[in-house]
């Protein structure tokens, strides 16, 4: 019998260029496109549900749109054909090829009508043959799926061009001969070749992680020219780009002239062939592999774990950052309590990929349930290479590239696939989390990152009357400069090149407390030691509001203003001030987030014409004054200053907490290398805790000796109170 519902199909369009498409994995779950059921994606909205018994999204999805197709996706590996050994090999090219997913997978599709079926969809087997179901079949699949816009947007980097390329000076135009492009001029290296688009002198660049080999003869010549730009001549296409590098500014730039100054010297970017990896290629080829030991003292492997709560993340290229918070964030209960259970059925947003809670929960979902932590399925003997037999066989891990294109959608630096802070990261999440319990009207005080949140108390006293001010604000972390001190260790070979080091330092509470500002001075005390130089009391005023309350900087102003017409003119008062308009209400939400109060954040800004950074310097060369009782010429709500700010914490004592994780990692620096994740969790039944080490999607159990060593050098400790 057809489908009567098949007329509709004829209304339906295909995607834009613009929408996202959910083919790959299910928007409210990690069930994707490699599992038996594959994924129904909507025709109408391109959200994608999962057909599983025990949750069925696509059901659920239809019941709340109404949308009436799906198309049915399933994805599965190609075998790969073995050459025969005897067979001679290939001709083969020295070219940097994309692999694409066609190439090693093959699609099966299957359109179903959810009007004729609501509960499974009724399959129309030969729905997408022809016509409309065929044309909407073939741009879904040709579109780029939800999970690969977002990694191409974001791998996107925003090279821009510098005064460098712009303004760059060549020579009159001659050809290099092939000899010239063959090798370094200083050396015998054949590849890491840098030219310089200034004169033409080729160079080796500087060693590259994964092998790749440099002497730094292309740096040299800049050292000793002042030519800044150069091009890395393995990575020229013939659409014109290539890895351009300005040593003055001492970063990746965009030539937009490229290919004429490469005609300068005789090359035809036509001609050209990317054989070599771009600097940014280089750097995610060393996140990748990165390693944190998963081996003993003894060469034995770590024993990888599997199940509830041990779930691994796949490394999106630099997202390890991210991994480590999330698997430290979900084992703590305020986290797992939080997002337990189906948010999707009380969900208002219309795509589930759009919102924050329904990600949340799908996180929690696909860490904590256990149903995708399994050993990674052997591939047969035709496909791929069995694993040894003393290899550990770790998990596939999840890939949660729909968490990171929401939550890191239009931040400069969460958006793109470079490596970034794990502190930063963990902190920008809260305010995510926060920011859309406000929205949706939920309280603050009721979403997981609260758990998180203490009063940290500032004193500030002033440094010629001695009085004191307390100032409370609210934190999620403590951040401690550790000071680097460098040491040099003489190594007992002669041969050998000295090793540097940093001295190791003691963490206590007293790298956070006691801080002292000592160039803070009340306004009275700032008046005293300026007038103590003969200035009248109103000059003295003057020039200490002008500067923010600083006396030296105040009598400076004096000698330079002392033949002002206005310098004796009466300072305008508080009164006279409430005429204006009332202060703008976000600058004051902004500094009452600071830890001021609506009446110092009013007057504050009164006094300083509005302006948020004299604002912020009038209120600290103030800290005696309380604010005004009135503003903009109306008596002050003082309803919400009489209720005590909750900052967050417990007074409770005593106070006792455990080192419950622990991010470790490794590199140059916070933006780039790798992270890992240490995390005290229940493995056994028995409910005895160890430590397990998610690196990645590798979680496996770690020994107290590579804990112990790893524990004083980790960048982010997560506490919980016991």
């Amino acid at each position: 019998m057809a489908c009567s519902h098949l007329p509709q199909l004829q209304t339906l369009q295909p995607p834009k260029l613009s929408q996202a498409v959910h083919r790959e994995e299910c928007t409210q779950c990690f069930d994707n496109q490699d599992m038996e059921g594959g994924v129904e994606v909507c025709l109408s909205c391109f959200n994608g549900g999962c057909p599983s018994e025990e949750r069925h999204h696509a059901r659920m999805h239809h019941q709340k749109s109404g949308h009436p197709f799906t198309l049915n996706v399933r994805r599965r590996l190609k075998p790969t054909i073995k050459r025969d050994e005897k067979a001679a090999p290939p001709a083969k090219r020295l070219a940097i090829v994309e692999e694409r997913e066609e190439d090693k997978y093959s699609h099966s599709t299957e359109l179903k009508c959810w009007l004729c079926d609501p509960s499974n969809g009724r399959s129309l087997p030969d729905g997408t043959s022809e016509g409309k179901g065929k044309e909407l079949r073939d741009a879904m699949m040709s579109s780029l799926s939800s999970a690969r816009q977002s990694e191409v947007k974001a791998w996107e980097e925003e090279f821009t061009a510098c005064e460098h390329t712009l303004t760059l000076v060549q020579p009159d135009s001659y050809q290099i001969p092939p000899s010239g492009l063959a090798h370094c001029g200083k050396c015998d290296l054949k590849e890491n070749l840098w030219l310089c688009l200034t004169c033409g002198h080729l160079g080796c660049g500087r060693a590259q992680f994964g092998g790749v080999g440099g002497n730094g003869h292309a740096l040299l010549h800049y050292n000793e020219s002042g030519h800044s730009a150069a091009v890395k001549l393995g990575t020229i296409t013939p659409e014109g780009t290539a890895d351009v590098y300005c040593y003055s500014c001492d970063d990746s730039k965009l030539d937009l002239e490229l290919a004429a100054h490469l005609a300068t010297f005789g090359i035809n970017v036509l001609t050209q062939e990317k054989t070599e990896k771009t600097i940014t290629e280089l750097q995610i080829d060393q996140n990748f592999n990165y390693e944190f030991s998963v081996t003993d003292e003894n060469g034995k492997p770590f024993q990888p774990l599997f199940g509830p709560g041990l779930t691994g993340l796949q490394n999106l290229g630099n997202s390890c950052y991210m991994a480590s918070v999330l698997q430290s964030l979900f084992a703590l209960a305020p986290f797992k309590t939080a997002y337990r259970g189906d948010h999707c059925e009380s969900c208002t947003e219309p795509l589930p990929a759009t919102c924050i809670l329904c990600q949340l929960h799908k996180i929690h979902d696909g860490l904590l349930s256990g149903r995708y932590s399994t050993p990674r399925a052997n591939l047969p003997q035709e496909v791929a290479e069995l694993p040894k037999a003393d290899e550990p066989v770790f998990q596939e891990g999840l890939r949660p590239s729909m968490f990171k294109a929401l939550i890191g959608k239009g931040h400069e630096e969460f958006a793109t696939m470079r490596q970034q802070d794990a502190e930063e990261f963990m902190t920008y999440l809260f305010k995510s989390i926060r920011t859309d319990a406000k929205k949706r009207g939920v309280d603050e005080a009721k979403t997981a990152p609260e758990s998180f949140r203490f009063g940290m108390e500032q004193r500030l006293q002033c440094g010629v009357c001695k009085k004191v001010r307390y100032k409370v604000d609210s934190n999620d972390s403590i951040s401690l400069a550790i000071p680097a001190n460098e040491v040099v260790r003489i190594p007992n070979d002669e041969n050998a090149e000295p090793k540097k080091e940093y001295e190791e330092v003691e963490l206590n509470t007293s790298r956070w407390a006691g801080i002292q500002v000592p160039e803070l001075q009340t306004e009275r005390c700032g008046t005293k030691a300026v007038k103590g130089m003969g200035f009248p009391t109103l000059r003295c005023k003057k020039a200490l509001l002008a500067n923010g309350g600083n006396p030296n900087v105040a009598v400076q102003w004096l000698f330079d203003h002392m033949e002002d017409p206005d310098i004796d003119a009466p300072i305008a008062s508080s009164a006279a001030s409430t005429a204006l308009a009332p202060p703008d209400p976000g600058l004051i939400s902004m500094l009452q987030d600071m830890g001021f109060t609506a009446a110092q954040a009013k007057k504050a800004l009164r006094e300083t014409g509005g302006d948020m950074e004299r604002s912020v310097d009038w209120l600290f060369s103030h800290p005696d004054d309380m604010g005004d009782a009135e503003g903009a010429g109306q008596a002050m709500d003082t309803s919400s200053e009489s209720k005590p700010k909750n900052y967050g914490g417990s007074s409770e004592l005593p106070a006792r907490y455990r080192l419950k994780a622990f991010i470790s990692h490794k590199g140059p620096s916070v933006h780039s290398g790798h992270y890992v994740a240490h995390i005290r969790l229940e493995i056994n039944a028995a409910g005895e805790e160890d430590w397990v080490l998610f690196n990645d999607e590798k979680v496996v159990k770690a020994d107290q000796e590579s804990v112990d060593s790893l524990k004083p050098l980790a960048y982010l400790y997560v506490f919980e109170r016991v």
